[in-house]
C-alpha cells in the first residue's frame, strides 16, 4: 500500500505514534483511575477486531510509524492476539514498532505470543511492590500475578518498561525501592504524575504527588544525568549512574510536554482523541460503518488534524471538575 499524505497537525507536529485502545475493560479498579463500581460500555458499542485492524492498517497508510495497544487492560478482550499477529504483519512495511501498555495481570499467559507477534517491548503499570497497598490501591489481590506476569515477558525475551504512578502518601516512600528493584532486574522505569481524567472516589489532590518533588529525593540520593533518550512518548530520561539504569519522567501538570506531541488516541468506540486532555475528537466508528469507509475514515483523519489543539490545560484543585469526564480507561492509556 503506498504511503497517503502524511498526518500534520495545525501545528506543523508530524503524527507518528496511534494509541489504539482495544477495550475499556480491566480486571483491576485502581482508585485513582476508575471508581469501584465502573460501569463498562456495551459491547455493541466497542469496535470489531476487524474494524480495529482497518484503522491500524489507515493510520500506517497516512505515515503512523508506532502502534502502541491500550485498554482499559488490552489482555482482557478475547482474541485480541489475533489482532496484534494481524498488525504485526506490517512490521517492516512502514510499521516500526508495535507494542502495548499492561497492567501485567495477564502477562504470564501471553507473553510468548506477543514476542511472536513482533512485539518487542511492552509497558508495565506497577505502583507498587507492597501486597496490602497493591490491593488498596488497584481494590484486587493480584500483584503476584503482575510480578510472575514481568518475569514470564523477560523470559519471552520482551523489554519491560514499568510505569509508576507517583501517589504521595500511598507509595512515595517506595518510589526510590522500585526504581533500585527495576533496574537490578534490567528494567526501565517511569514515573507519571496524577492525572485528572474522570471521576473517582475521593479527591485526586489529596494524593497528587509532583514529580519536581519526586526529582529532588531521588537527586539527593543518586547521580541523575539527563539522558537523550527518547521513546516516541512525553517522558523525560534520566541516567542514573549508581544503578545503572534509565528513569523517564511524565509530568502533565508541572511541566507541560506538548510542543512535541507526535500522537493521538483512538477509543475502543472509535473516537480519536486529537489530545489527552481535550474534547476534540472526530467520529471513525461512524466513519469506518458509512457506506464509503477509505473516504471517510481519511476525511476524518484530515478533520483530527485540523482541531488538535497546541496543548492541554491540566490542573488539579480540591473540588474540581476532571479536566475531562472520560476515564483514562476508556481514552486508553
Amino acid at each position: 500500500m503506498s504511503c497517503s499524505t502524511p498526518l500534520v497537525d495545525a501545528f506543523n507536529r508530524r503524527i507518528s505514534y496511534l494509541r489504539l485502545s482495544v477495550t475499556d475493560r480491566c480486571d483491576l479498579r485502581c482508585s485513582y483511575c476508575m471508581p469501584e463500581q465502573m460501569q463498562f460500555l456495551p459491547r455493541k458499542d466497542v469496535l470489531s477486531l476487524e474494524e480495529l485492524h482497518k484503522l491500524a492498517l489507515a493510520f500506517i497508510d497516512r505515515g503512523v510509524t508506532k502502534i502502541r495497544l491500550t485498554g482499559g487492560e488490552p489482555l482482557v478482550r478475547r482474541d485480541v492476539i489475533e489482532l496484534v499477529r494481524a498488525i504485526g504483519r506490517k512490521l517492516g512495511d512502514g510499521l516500526e514498532e508495535l507494542t502495548l501498555t499492561t497492567n501485567g495481570t495477564q502477562l504470564e499467559k501471553f507473553a510468548e505470543d506477543l514476542a511472536g507477534a513482533g512485539v518487542r517491548r511492552i509497558n508495565v503499570s506497577l505502583d507498587t511492590m507492597d501486597g496490602a497497598l497493591f490491593e488498596e490501591l488497584s481494590r484486587r489481590d493480584r500483584l503476584n500475578d503482575v510480578l510472575r506476569g514481568i518475569a514470564a515477558a523477560r523470559e519471552a525475551g520482551l523489554k519491560v518498561k514499568l510505569n509508576t504512578v507517583a501517589l504521595k502518601g500511598l507509595n512515595e516512600e517506595e518510589i526510590p525501592f522500585l526504581v533500585e528493584w527495576a533496574h537490578a532486574n534490567g528494567h526501565e522505569i517511569t514515573l507519571i504524575e496524577v492525572m485528572p481524567l474522570g471521576e473517582v472516589d475521593g479527591e485526586r489532590i489529596d494524593h497528587y504527588l509532583p514529580l519536581t518533588a519526586v526529582k529532588d529525593v531521588l537527586d539527593a540520593r543518586w547521580m541523575l544525568t539527563p539522558s537523550d533518550h527518547r521513546s516516541g512518548g512525553p517522558a523525560r530520561y534520566f541516567d542514573i549512574a549508581e544503578t545503572g539504569g534509565r528513569i523517564g519522567l511524565i509530568t502533565p501538570l508541572t511541566n507541560n510536554f506538548c510542543a512535541g506531541c507526535n500522537r493521538v488516541r483512538v477509543t475502543a468506540t472509535g473516537q480519536l482523541y486529537a489530545c489527552l486532555g481535550g474534547a476534540e475528537q472526530v467520529d471513525l466508528r461512524a466513519a469506518l460503518r458509512s457506506d464509503a469507509p477509505d473516504a471517510n475514515v481519511a476525511a476524518a483523519l484530515d478533520e483530527a488534524m485540523r482541531i488538535k489543539p497546541e496543548r492541554h490545560h491540566f490542573q488539579i484543585e480540591r473540588g474540581a471538575a476532571p479536566a475531562q469526564p472520560r476515564h483514562m480507561s476508556l481514552t486508553g492509556g
